[in-house]
């Protein structure tokens, strides 16, 4: 009886199964969902936080310059996070059943590229600006304290932005980039079988 026998032949001979196209499908419009939900979440909390900052304005009516700009800054900062943010709308929107496999992988790039930008470029210029808007708002209201809380306060709050910066901001990026490129993946196998039978 020979017992050499060759793992790598039997690996070969083996069916690969293509991807269910149904499930990968279905895996497409959940994330499609969950995308718009959050996007949804996001516009409903910045404009929320926007509008009582607007009211906290209004109502306290800040002595000093900086606290005003301070405001500004920091509603800039989620405007214009938001107007790139919503841009992805159309993207999310455009993706459904009609499309070809080719088409859906190039949305996915599309969608990909978009989340980088968004990720990169502008989370970058939203943490600078609520930043610096957050520290000139707190500048007032600091500047009635004692040294040692004044002190305290903007280390609370800075902490706070570099705990997000550092910690929450990098996880989240990895776990959206993973749900993108895991799609891209899948739809790249598909469009390989689909080629290799043609």
């Amino acid at each position: 009886m020979d017992n050499n026998i060759d793992f790598k032949d039997l690996w070969k001979q083996q069916a690969v199964s293509p991807p269910n196209i149904e499930e990968l499908l279905s895996k497409l419009k959940y994330f499609k969902r969950v995308s718009l939900r959050k996007l949804v979440i996001t516009n409903v909390l910045l404009i929320a936080t926007s509008a009582f900052i607007i009211f906290i304005w209004y109502f306290y009516q800040p002595e000093f310059i900086s606290t005003k700009i301070g405001i500004i800054l920091t509603i800039s900062a989620m405007l214009m996070y938001l107007f790139v943010y919503n841009k992805l709308v159309g993207f999310y929107k455009t993706v459904d059943r009609t499309q070809s496999n080719s088409e859906y992988l190039q949305k996915l790039i599309s969608i990909k590229t978009k989340q980088h930008f968004l990720q990169s470029t502008m989370l970058s210029l939203y943490f600078i600006l609520l930043g610096s808007g957050l520290c000139l708002y707190m500048y007032e209201y600091t500047s009635r304290m004692t040294i040692f809380w004044g002190i305290f306060t903007y280390v609370v709050m800075l902490g706070w932005i570099g705990f997000t910066w550092f910690y929450l901001r990098p996880k989240e990026i990895k776990k959206e980039q993973a749900k993108v490129n895991g799609l891209i993946a899948k739809f790249e196998a598909v469009n390989k079988q689909l080629s290799v039978n043609e």
